[in-house]
């Protein structure tokens, strides 16, 4: 009787046999510095992601988004937007961004924004909240490239108003900073 389911449904039993392996990390192949590690964690996290869903963390607002005052950086350096976003992993799967904003400002100063009132983002569709003072920053403009290392931007600093946006987070209750829409003069409508 056995023979005969087998011989009955063979490719259906062969499917079974031959389910996917599943690959489990059971340990590094590679060494890596304690002070890399988050980093190339985040950028796996981030490559095999789903994208937008994504959870944002205030850490991965932070690396990715500010520029820590005080630090020897010269805004006007042009080659900026270049390094940092090769440096700061700052990707969609690999393909360049269009357009990316740092701003030189702590984090605790940046969430504060979150509780300003609600004005219009530059695209017209999501809500973002604007900084009532002037905040420096830099704006990566893409100038060439598709995919990640091969891409170049051009370096713009600004000294403007900014533009993000917030969302809440139930687990400590409060708005943070997703992204930075803008660093600009406010819009006229």
């Amino acid at each position: 009787m056995w023979q005969t389911s087998v011989i009955m449904y063979p490719l259906p039993l062969l499917l079974l046999l031959f389910q996917p392996v599943q690959f489990q990390m059971t340990s590094n192949s590679f060494h890596l510095p304690n002070h890399l590690k988050e980093d190339f964690e985040d950028y796996l996290e981030e490559f095999y992601g789903t994208g937008s869903t994504t959870e944002t963390t205030k850490e991965k607002f932070k690396r990715k988004m500010i520029i820590v005052p005080g630090k020897q950086i010269h805004l006007g350096d042009t080659e900026y937007c270049n390094h940092a976003i090769k440096f700061k992993n700052i990707h969609n799967k690999l393909r360049r961004v269009e357009e990316h904003y740092f701003l030189q400002k702590v984090y605790e100063e940046i969430r504060k924004i979150c509780y300003n009132s609600f004005i219009k983002c530059k695209n017209g569709i999501r809500k973002c909240n604007r900084s009532k003072k002037v905040m420096k920053g830099l704006y990566c403009k893409l100038k060439r490239g598709t995919k990640l290392p091969d891409c170049e931007y051009e370096s713009f600093y600004r000294r403007r108003l900014a533009f993000i946006t917030c969302k809440w987070k139930n687990e400590i209750r409060e708005l943070v900073p997703v992204s930075i829409n803008d660093i600009s003069m406010p819009y006229s409508y």
